[in-house]
């Protein structure tokens, strides 16, 4: 995986005592799913020309299937990833030593995620906020997710950004 996809993805931070959440309901977690907070104690997320703007999750059999939406420096691309392990305690693994832990949802409105990365011989960890919605950005997932994150430092939002939307008129 390049640098630059990594930090697309994940951002880099360190965050202790997130868990996933129990017995999740792998049927609601499923659909669209626009990014728009990132919690992270560095600045390399914010350095990437590749921004992750929305996944669109389903299930087929034991695999989560993941298509991400990226804004690449003004173009939109996608990237479709296949879990190999799928666990109701909200922990995804996908092949390159990658986790998606969901650590809060509603299922209708938010859902915080922390992503893992094993790379380079180092764990890398960020937390980030999803909506369902386009415009929603204040709901009261957000204010969970400030509350999770309030030392961690940089706060990033997502602007109402084009390739999301694209996905989810593609795929809804």
């Amino acid at each position: 995986m390049e640098a630059g996809l990594l930090s697309a993805i994940l951002g880099v931070v360190m965050v202790q005592g997130a868990t996933a959440i129990h017995d999740l309901d792998l049927q609601k977690i499923v659909g669209f799913w626009r990014e728009v907070g990132v919690a992270s104690s560095q600045n390399l997320a914010l350095k990437t020309p590749k921004r992750l703007e929305a996944l669109f999750l389903t299930l087929s059999g034991h695999e989560l299937i993941v298509k991400a939406a990226y804004n690449s420096s003004g173009s939109c691309e996608t990237e479709k990833i296949v879990s190999s392990e799928i666990d109701v305690s909200g922990t995804f693994v996908f092949p390159g030593h990658r986790e998606i832990h969901v650590i809060d949802t509603d299922y209708e409105q938010y859902a915080i995620l922390r992503l893992s990365l094993h790379w380079q011989g180092k764990d890398y960890h960020v937390l980030k906020y999803f909506t369902r919605s386009l415009e929603d950005e204040y709901g009261p997932g957000f204010w969970r997710f400030r509350e999770m994150t309030a030392d961690m430092g940089l706060y990033l939002v997502a602007r109402h950004g084009r390739c999301a939307k694209l996905l989810k008129e593609e795929l809804v």
